[in-house]
């Protein structure tokens, strides 16, 4: 598939040579839409290391949360892989799982403080802890979500082509 799709944009790429055209992006040089990018990619960042250490702090209770967690931060870190190539459709899919991710959160986090008491397993880190941690993944996920939509209506995909030399 990746290798069909190279294929197709080299194509595109001859046909434009042959034609004397250049592909500009204009709304990539602007300030204010690289400052987006860069806080969208540390969004992304700060969501990984807070999954990777509510994983790790609760991996010995987590039980069939794991390959759920395990499949946010894969899915995260090809989202960070495309939002610094420019993907514009990573922006949607941001916003869509940070909205998944808040209401996990929402529903995991009373359980945490709950385990404090006698009878629980405990994980490695502190219940509490794990708990706190759970609770910061939501205003990270509600700034992901603010930050992806305002970038989706910046237009990075936005191409502009014109004749070579001019």
């Amino acid at each position: 598939m990746a290798s069909a799709i190279r294929a197709i944009r080299e194509r595109e790429e001859a046909d434009r040579r042959a034609r004397g055209v250049v592909v500009t992006h204009p709304n990539r040089d602007k300030a204010v839409v690289q400052s987006t990018r860069v806080v969208v990619v540390l969004l992304l960042l700060v969501t990984i290391g807070l999954l990777l250490l509510n994983t790790i702090g609760g991996w010995k209770v987590l039980q069939g949360a794991l390959p759920v967690q395990l499949a946010f931060i894969v899915v995260y870190i090809l989202m960070v892989y495309s939002a610094v190539r420019w993907s514009r459709g990573v922006l949607p899919l941001a916003a869509a799982l940070g909205i998944l991710l808040v209401i996990f959160s929402l529903a995991a986090a009373p359980s945490w403080f709950e385990r404090n008491s006698a009878g629980f397993a405990h994980p490695l880190l502190s219940p509490g802890v794990v708990g706190v941690i759970t609770l910061l993944i939501i205003p990270v996920q509600i700034l992901l979500v603010a930050f992806s939509m305002r970038g989706f209506n910046q237009g990075w995909n936005v191409e502009v082509e014109r004749q070579a030399g001019l």
